[in-house]
Parts: C-alpha cells; sequence; structure tokens
C-alpha cells in the first residue's frame, strides 16, 4: 500500500509526460491520479492500527536495496503514529493542489509532471525508514519546486528559486555528513531507522565517528532550514512571494513540515539525551521565531509575504513544543510533542487554505498590495468566507484547529520553562493583529469600483476550498481523530527520554 502511495504520482506524471496530449485532458487525468493518491493515503491512515497491542511501524514495504561490503541500504517504507497523518495531509494537499492550477495554460504537461513528482518526493520522505533512502527522497523533491518556481512563478522568479535551492542544500550537506557519519561507526553500520530509534539505541552505546552532540546539529540544521527556524527562514518568503500558487500550497503545507517531521523522528527519537540536554536552546529558539516572525508579519503589505512570515512564527511553536522535553522535575509527557506534531498537521491546512485564497484574490485583481484591496465579500463570498475560518484558525480561535496544537503545545512546554513559554504566548496576540487586519482591509475595506465584475471562485476551485474547511473545523471539533494517532508515534520516544533522564539522576546520586 505504501509503495502504491509514494509511486502513483510519479507514476501519473510519467504518464502523462510520455502518452498524453492535449491540456484538457493533462488537467483531468492529474485529478484522478490525485483523487486516487488521497483514497490511498485514507486507506493508509485509517488502517494504522492505533492500539498498544499494535506494532510501532506498521504498513512495512521491505526488500534490499544496495547490498555490497561497504553499504547496506534497504528500500524501506513503514509508517507509524507520527508519519501516518502526515501522509494522509500530503495526500490531501496534493489533491488540492492540483485542483489549484487549472488556470496554468504555459507548458501544461511539464508543470504538472514536476508537481506529481513533487508529491512523491514528500510521500517518500514520510515513509522513509532507512536513512539514505530518506536522503534520497528529501533530495528528489529540490528539483520539482525549483522548476516549479523558476519556471511558472512572478516576480524574481529565477532569484527565489535559486535561493531556496542553496539554503536546501547548505542543510541537505549537513544532513548526508551526519547520516554517513552514523553508518561507518563502529558498532553501527546501518542505515536502519527502526534499529537507531530502538530503547537504548546503539548510538548511545557505539563509537560514534563524530560526538553525538555534533551529528544532533547536524540534522538540526538540515531540519532548521526547511522548518524554517529563524535566522535560517530568509528563503522561505522570497519562496512564497514568487511561487505559483500550488507551489506555495505544497511548500507551505507539506514541504515545510518535512523540517519538523525530521526534528521529531531523527533528533527526538534518535538523541533523546542530546535533545533533553539542548531543549532550552531550542527552546530559546522557537520563542524568537513566534516573536520575530510575528512583529515582521505586521509590516507587510503583499499578501504572500505576510502569510509566509506568519508561517515562521507558527513553525517556531514546533521547536516550542520540542522544548517541552527539557523538563527538571518530574517526567516528560507527550502533551508538548503532541502540539508539535499537531502543529505541523494543522498549519499544513490553514495555511494552504490561506494560500488558495490569496491565489484566487491575484487570479482576479491581479495584485497582492492590501492596501489595493477591499470591498471583496461582496464579489467572492465563498473566498472571503475560507479566507476567515484559515484566519481564525491561524489565530487559534476555539473550536477550529489552530486553537488544538497551540494550547498542546503551551501546556506541554509550559511544565519545563514557564517564563519563555509566556513570550511564545505573545505571538498569539501578534497573530490576531496580522489576520485581522489582514481580513478587514482585504476582504471588508472601502468598496472598490474596479472590482465589481469579479467573479467568485468556480466549482473546480471551490473544491480545494471546501476540502480545507471541512479538515479545519473536523480537526478543531474532534481533535482526538489525530491526536491519538500522534501520541501512539510519541510515546515510545518520551519514554526512552524519561529513561535517559532518570539515568542521569541516578548517577548524580
Amino acid at each position: 500500500m505504501l509503495t502504491a502511495t509514494v509511486f502513483l504520482p510519479a507514476a501519473g506524471g510519467l504518464v502523462i509526460l510520455l502518452l498524453l496530449r492535449g491540456d484538457r485532458n493533462i488537467r483531468w487525468f492529474a485529478a484522478l491520479i490525485g483523487v486516487a493518491d488521497l483514497a490511498l493515503a485514507a486507506m493508509a491512515f485509517l488502517s494504522f492500527d492505533r492500539t498498544d497491542g499494535g506494532a510501532r511501524f506498521q504498513l512495512l514495504d521491505r526488500f534490499d536495496w544496495i547490498s555490497s561490503q561497504t553499504i547496506n541500504a534497504s528500500y524501506f517504507l513503514g509508517v507509524d503514529g507520527l508519519s501516518a497523518p502526515l501522509v494522509l495531509l500530503t495526500g490531501l494537499l496534493g489533491l488540492c493542489a492540483v485542483l489549484a492550477s487549472w488556470h496554468i495554460t504555459t507548458r501544461v504537461k511539464e508543470y504538472f509532471v514536476w508537481l506529481l513528482l513533487l508529491q512523491t518526493a514528500v510521500m517518500g520522505v514520510f515513509t522513509s525508514l532507512d536513512l539514505l533512502l530518506f536522503f534520497l527522497f528529501w533530495e528528489l523533491e529540490l528539483l520539482p519546486m525549483y522548476m516549479l518556481i523558476s519556471t511558472w512563478g512572478t516576480g524574481r522568479k529565477e532569484y527565489s528559486a535559486m535561493k531556496f535551492l542553496i539554503f536546501t542544500i547548505f542543510g541537505s550537506a549537513a544532513m548526508l555528513v551526519a547520516i554517513v557519519a552514523i553508518f561507518i561507526s563502529t558498532d553501527v553500520g546501518t542505515f536502519d531507522m527502526t534499529r537507531l530509534l530502538e530503547p537504548g539505541s546503539m548510538l548511545s552505546s557505539a563509537n560514534v565517528a563524530l560526538p553525538l552532540g555534533l551529528l544532533f546539529w547536524l540534522f538540526f540544521v538540515a531540519f532548521a532550514i526547511k522548518l524554517p527556524t529563524w535566522p535560517l527562514h530568509s528563503w522561505l518568503p522570497d519562496a512564497h512571494t514568487d511561487a505559483p500558487t500550488a507551489a506555495s500550497v505544497m511548500l507551505a503545507g507539506v514541504m515545510l513540515k518535512m523540517g519538523g517531521y525530521g526534528l521529531l523522528r531523527i533528533n527526538v527519537g534518535m538523541f533523546p539525551e542530546q535533545t533533553h540536554m539542548f531543549a532550552w536552546i531550542l527552546m530559546a529558539l522557537g520563542v524568537i521565531s513566534v516573536l520575530y516572525g510575528g512583529v515582521v508579519t505586521l509590516r507587510q503589505t503583499d499578501l504572500k509575504r505576510l502569510i509566509a512570515y506568519s508561517s515562521v512564527s507558527h513553525m517556531g511553536l514546533v521547536l516550542v513544543g520540542i522544548g517541552s522535553v527539557g523538563i527538571v522535575a518530574g517526567e516528560v509527557t507527550t502533551t508538548g510533542l503532541n502540539g508539535a506534531a499537531m502543529q505541523l498537521f494543522t498549519h499544513g491546512t490553514i495555511t494552504g487554505l490561506l494560500f488558495l485564497g490569496v491565489g484566487l484574490i491575484y487570479e482576479r485583481t491581479h495584485t497582492r498590495y492590501i492596501p489595493d484591496l477591499g470591498g471583496l465579500a461582496n464579489r467572492m463570498p465563498l473566498v472571503t468566507v475560507a479566507f476567515l475560518i484559515a484566519g481564525f484558525a491561524s489565530l487559534g480561535l476555539p473550536g477550529l484547529s489552530g486553537f488544538v496544537s497551540e494550547i498542546l503545545v503551551f501546556f506541554g512546554a509550559f511544565a519545563a520553562f514557564p517564563w519563555l513559554t509566556a513570550l511564545a504566548v505573545l505571538g498569539i496576540i501578534l497573530a490576531a493583529g496580522y489576520i485581522l487586519w489582514m481580513i478587514q482591509l482585504t476582504m471588508f475595506g472601502p468598496r472598490r469600483e474596479q472590482f465589481d465584475t469579479l467573479t467568485d471562485a468556480s466549482f473546480i476551485e471551490a473544491v480545494p476550498l471546501v476540502l480545507m474547511i471541512i479538515a479545519i473545523i473536523g480537526v478543531g471539533v474532534y481533535p482526538s481523530f489525530l491526536t491519538d494517532v500522534f501520541k501512539s508515534g510519541l510515546e515510545p520516544m518520551v519514554a526512552v527520554i524519561n529513561d535517559t533522564i532518570n539515568s542521569q539522576l541516578a548517577v548524580g546520586r
């Protein structure tokens, strides 16, 4: 099932490249692939056994990939409670991105090939259980995103695409050094992430080629760039501003989540002692990202740049949630980490919906400059409702998904770092300011005569809006649909961290 889920979009792209002709046929076939992959992703999520009796990693696909005296890597896919919801998120946003691309008229065949290949790459990251395979999928997403921005983007599209590429390749180089150092170390010699994630991992006892603290930070740099975390965030506003709508949806919705997923899977899962030791640094970086992103967002007048900087602020909450493992007195619970994982899912749907709305506004008004907009609610009521729901969820309104992830993050982090958590809460106040200001000026400001002929979203354009709205409200009303699944994946990590803390306390005595 997982192999089909991962490679169906790429296979669909190959069919489009080799067999299909006609822009209309290509669009509908890409949409069919999106629907089928969402169905497979939903099956994978729903078939995951979240009970205590279920195996941690499920739906395994495995066979030897590279087998030699020096390298033994496997094609190894699987999901647990941490990755299963993100597979579902990727399937959902992949379909929404295809439907948001209906207006593309230039080099349609190439466009949908790159878009579907991007979906395969992201799916591969969330399902890989072999470090080398994980790295391969991590690198694979660079090419389609670069091509989408540089070819179908706007403004300084070549500059933004190259900036994205340089930042991400720098992080990938750091990750590759860490992966190689782990593999060549005495008593390790494996890329198998399930073995490296076991309690009492071989990393803690092996003669590792580099210090574990250095390995931790090498992985952190790669994931912090993708998240993105201050001060490694500057590529994101440019990439978002100049990317086409579908690329922005995928970039904000799932590609940033690759960074958060890597932090939870590898940094927290494989380096529990280092995570506990450096938790205060992660927490501080998270708080800075939350506040810096919020303050800078207040100064933005371009809709896309505003949402991009707000993503820096909201992704800082992922680090705040991870900082909850720095608790000194008592035991670490899954609350903060669950909030961080939930933030990955909820931010993906919320920001994806915001970028869909911005794309529809720009296609009709040909501007993203907020002071030039106004009074759109009368002409575009469905887009306005979508904007309102996404905006209210972004600022943490109870009953919507954003509130669930934020409250879990704050509850978990407060037990470890109460004062830093109190500072992070100020980000919610900043979010209320820039979200309400944006909505008021864009949708409910003075009526503009030049916009009197605007039309609302068409049926094809409305489908992704409705899907996102359902996801935001559904998770907000019934959060245990996801929190229970995330908890099942995080509990083994928390157990190892608590064992580490207890061992350190025993040595101290």
